[in-house]
């Protein structure tokens, strides 16, 4: 029955969106400006590929909201994901309605389809957030509930009662706990809302239950099986708390594996789509920088010809993500024989970790030493960015010899493709400490963004222009 309802609400909403979508669609068509044909009334500029615009709008939009997930309103959902899913289906609305205009060349303005992804989503939020806090206001005073059978009645359980009655707004009540074990709860709950295994099919017959969350002993997994079986049957939702194998894994995140699902654990999840924006940026930043370096680059590769015998370029083998390693070019900074002389200096380093770095090195040339405070020398991974190997902002990338060293979380730094600037390099570079410099890298993987890149990439400006903590 709930699930049926479930479906009539979400066709509600459908239906709502729908004429939500058509309604902003011709609002805007009805300002002039906003159109490329002259006609002094609506009627009069609807012409057939204004129609199908309009109609992939108005049944358009709500496809895209389903497939964000905005119709799978969750009671334990906070209302930031909700508004993210609205912006996320938004923004890929406007790039299809605009694609679909250029192409048709309908004829509205370009900035059209942005102005209808604007427009739906500030009446979608004005809607869905006044409706989101009377549901939890509602719940609040008891109504509007669902009730929850709980599997377990150890720790994990026990945890899982402190949530729910922490969030009251949510609308669930527990009705009882299945665990063949000892119960740790005593005296938390009453005996009587205990039960066996054995009791989980009577349980799921004879009682109302909305959803059984399993929170149970790693020593329960083989009755899981059972668990899942029995609701099946009757139709009951199952939820699995993924902390099953301990709270220092990040969440999971459901994938399929041909025809079977999966949960991947993996140290942070960050969005496919915000990453593929991360990448087109990076190719349309090291294309056009590229093209500005070029004079740059080969005027400081006269320079080293001139004053150094040797190759113009430097090519070292680095570690990338996961490890996978590729050739980064610099233009040479340093006296041919280098790497092999640096034996010799090691007792001079001035880094702690596996790290060498010295203010001072004999190694490099004078022309070496202009390149390196000006970063002319890293204009070259502006390649490894556009192939691929780097990016404009990321975890600097090791050298083999240094991530051998690595120990415990210090190599979590690889999980992310490698950049030619980071927090690290805005936050001091050389003077930074090696455990400064690998948690600086781990905060960056951890709340990575697009916004915090185009952050980075500003304060790098200042950084390179007065040469703070390079050597």
């Amino acid at each position: 029955m709930l699930r049926e309802y479930g479906r009539q609400i979400v066709r509600a909403w459908m239906t709502l969106d729908v004429l939500l979508s058509a309604a902003v669609f011709l609002a805007l068509l009805a300002h002039p400006s906003l159109r490329r044909i002259e006609a002094t009334h609506i009627s009069q500029a609807l012409t057939g590929s204004v129609i199908a615009a309009g109609l992939l709008a108005s049944l358009g939009w709500p496809l895209l909201l389903n497939r964000a997930g905005v119709y799978r309103w969750s009671r334990r959902q906070p209302i930031s994901e909700l508004l993210t899913r609205l912006a996320l289906a938004n923004g890929v609305g406007a790039l299809i309605l605009s694609t679909f205009a250029f192409a048709l060349a309908v004829p509205i303005a370009p900035v059209f389809p942005l102005l209808v992804a604007a427009a739906m989503f500030i009446v979608q939020a004005s809607i869905r957030v006044p409706v989101f806090f009377l549901l939890r206001s509602i719940r609040r005073r008891g109504k509007n509930f669902r009730n929850v059978l709980i599997i377990g009645a150890g720790p994990r359980a026990r945890e899982a009662k402190d949530t729910i009655e922490r969030h009251p707004e949510w609308g669930l009540r527990i009705i009882g706990y299945v665990d063949d074990g000892e119960s740790n709860f005593v005296p938390c709950v009453p005996d009587d809302h205990i039960h066996k295994l054995i009791d989980l099919r009577m349980l799921l017959r004879d009682e109302t239950v909305d959803e059984v969350l399993v929170a149970c002993p790693r020593r329960m997994l083989d009755a899981l099986d059972r668990v899942v079986n029995e609701c099946a049957l009757i139709g009951v939702p199952v939820t699995l708390l993924t902390d099953l194998f301990g709270v220092e894994l990040p969440p999971p995140r459901v994938g399929h594996f041909d025809r079977r699902g999966t949960l991947s654990y993996a140290p942070v999840h960050h969005n496919e789509l915000a990453l593929a924006i991360k990448r087109g940026v990076d190719i349309a930043g090291a294309a056009v920088g590229l093209m500005l370096a070029t004079p740059v680059i080969a005027a400081a590769a006269a320079a080293i010809k001139l004053t150094s015998p040797g190759p113009v370029l430097f090519h070292q083998v680095r570690c990338g993500v996961n490890g996978r390693r590729f050739m980064m070019p610099k233009l040479r900074t340093m006296v041919v024989d280098a790497e092999a002389l640096q034996d010799q200096l090691e007792h001079l380093n001035e880094m702690d970790g596996p790290v060498f770095k010295m203010k001072d090195d004999p190694r490099v040339t004078t022309v070496g030493h202009f390149l390196r405070r000006s970063s002319i020398d890293e204009l070259p991974q502006l390649w490894s960015v556009l192939v691929g190997d780097m990016s404009l902002v990321g975890p600097r990338p090791p050298i083999p010899s240094e991530v051998v060293q690595y120990q415990g979380s210090e190599r979590r730094r690889l999980s992310m493709r490698p950049g030619l600037t980071c927090l690290w390099q805005v936050s001091g570079r050389n003077d930074v400490q090696f455990d400064e410099w690998m948690r600086l890298d781990l905060e960056y993987i951890d709340t990575w963004s697009m916004s915090q890149d185009m952050r980075i990439l500003l304060r790098t400006v200042p950084q390179v222009l007065f040469a703070r903590g390079s050597s």
